[in-house]
């Protein structure tokens, strides 16, 4: 077996940790690039993705991607899906990324706009 990175070993630990802890509540998953980030709220017992939201989407693509701003709006974006799809409580994965800045900006946007988590 491969030996897995240091961002593999803490993805795989905090996916674990929430499928024991989240019960039936969907998971806010985020994922975060270079120029990018994005979000969506995934159902892992139906396994569909229930609202989804990204720097790539149409209204914001001219915006540039990888700053704090960007990932707020992101946050309040797939909040307002998932609200619309009847989500209020989910379970934040937050991958293998450390809970700072673009993460940060994107968990605390999705709560002031209605995501309990």
């Amino acid at each position: 077996m491969a030996k897995l990175s240091l961002f593999e070993r803490r993805r795989r630990r905090v996916r674990t940790t929430l499928k024991a802890r989240s019960g039936t509540r969907p998971r806010l998953s985020i994922h975060r690039s270079g120029k990018h980030i994005y979000a969506q709220v995934i159902d892992d017992a139906q396994g569909h993705t229930l609202a989804a939201a990204s720097t790539l989407d149409k209204d914001v693509r001219g915006k540039v991607g990888s700053n704090a701003a960007a990932a707020a709006d992101v946050g309040k974006r797939v909040a307002e899906a998932a609200t619309k799809a009847g989500v209020t409580q989910v379970v934040f994965d937050r991958g293998g990324f450390l809970f700072h800045g673009r993460v940060k900006a994107l968990a605390d946007a999705a709560r002031e706009a209605g995501l309990e988590f």
